[in-house]
């Protein structure tokens, strides 16, 4: 019986198996000698910038609360929310027939006056040639006068009257003060509409301009503050962007013209205004959105973060030196720049060669076949 262990087949095997090993060997060999292949870049000086966010709230630069100026029913609704309407456009129409009423009585009390001056004027001209003559005594004449005085000054006060009637006849009529879009309508045709109605017939905003109010903490107010006069490295970018609910960030950058002049005590931070154009009207009142602002470095050194390792609260890269031997080393960060480290000059230095990936395998001493990936460029 021959041996199973001797047939041709298991030779074959046994010949295949000895030759992968020899080949895995001498591939150990190689790498060793060559060292380990993973990607490596080189660093530069570049420009980079660190971003800084906060919360902010949008309002329309004109936004202007609709009320009533007179009391009654509400009798019509010109224009639906969303609207846009024009400065001078009605908006809504109050019951005006009391006002008219109250109006055409203030008339006729204007149209007495008058005829009782001219009486009065009348009487001054009959005696004053009886004065000349002296038939009449002057005291006469000086009670004719007084009387033509207190005619006319009811006349005076039958008009104020009437032009304050007129007045009211015409806030019956809501106008749009600014152009703008329409709010939310609480009201609707029939209500009961009051000048000391705490909430407003609309609100209307002029959305061409807008403005964005944020807040920051009284550190980063001192901080942005002393490098708006940093003209030796890094500096704030004088424009600020805005980043809208779903991400995106709007199309026309803002500046900020304004603060509260004052910390709040209770909260640590100050109230900041930025002002965007707005000309397609996409922002409206009410929207948020987040303020961003910028740090320049004009000479950075960037690190990606994926080619960085903790432990723990340090950061670490592998550098590699002339011999391609791998050395970790700390770096000190300013902040990020997009996905990269913004790293002090200090840790590393423009050339520095660092490994991009591939860094749970290393350790200091261990040669590096550098895969090149070249530099890294800004991310502005």
């Amino acid at each position: 019986m021959k041996n199973m262990y001797t047939t041709p087949h298991s030779f074959s095997f046994f010949a295949l198996l000895f030759g992968l090993v020899i080949l895995s060997s001498c591939r150990e060999e190689e790498v060793k000698d060559e060292g380990l292949p993973l990607p490596v870049i080189s660093l530069k000086e570049t420009s980079a910038a660190k971003n800084f966010e906060y919360v902010g709230s949008i309002e329309g630069v004109e936004s202007v609360e609709i009320r009533p100026q007179v009391d009654g029913i509400l009798e019509e609704i010109y224009v639906d929310e969303g609207e846009f309407v024009k400065k001078g456009q009605p908006l809504f129409k109050v019951n005006s027939q009391p006002y008219m009423e109250d109006y055409k009585n203030a008339v006729a009390n204007v149209n007495l006056e008058k005829a009782k001056l001219e009486k009065a004027q009348s009487d001054v001209e009959r005696l004053q040639p009886l004065i000349d003559n002296e038939v009449i005594s002057e005291v006469r004449m000086k009670s004719v006068k007084a009387d033509y005085q207190v005619a006319l000054s009811s006349l005076q006060q039958a008009q104020a009257q009437a032009a304050n009637m007129r007045i009211n006849l015409d806030f019956t009529t809501i106008k749009a003060p600014v152009n703008g879009f329409m709010g939310r309508i609480p009201k609707s045709i029939g209500n009961v509409v009051k000048q000391t109605d705490a909430e407003p017939l609309t609100n209307l905003s002029n959305v061409n301009d807008i403005y964005v109010y944020f807040s920051m903490s009284e550190s980063d107010y001192l901080y942005f503050e002393r490098a708006k006069n940093d003209t030796l490295s890094n500096r704030v970018n004088d424009e600020v962007k805005l980043v809208l609910a779903d991400g995106s960030i709007y199309e026309n950058s803002g500046q900020i013209d304004a603060n509260s002049g004052q910390i709040d005590r209770t909260t640590g931070s100050i109230m900041l205004r930025a002002k965007f154009n707005n000309p397609d009207t996409l922002l409206r009142s009410g929207n948020t959105g987040k303020i961003l602002m910028e740090e320049i470095y004009p000479n950075a050194i960037l690190v990606p973060q994926s080619a960085t390792t903790f432990i723990q609260d340090k950061k670490f890269v592998f550098i590699l030196d002339e011999n391609n031997l791998a050395q970790r080393r700390e770096i000190i960060t300013k902040g990020r720049s997009g996905d990269n480290y913004i790293v002090d000059s200090k840790s590393l230095s423009p050339d520095d060669r660092i490994v991009l990936s591939g860094i749970d395998k290393l350790a200091s001493g261990i040669k590096v076949k550098p895969i090149q990936r070249g530099q890294l460029t800004s991310s502005l």
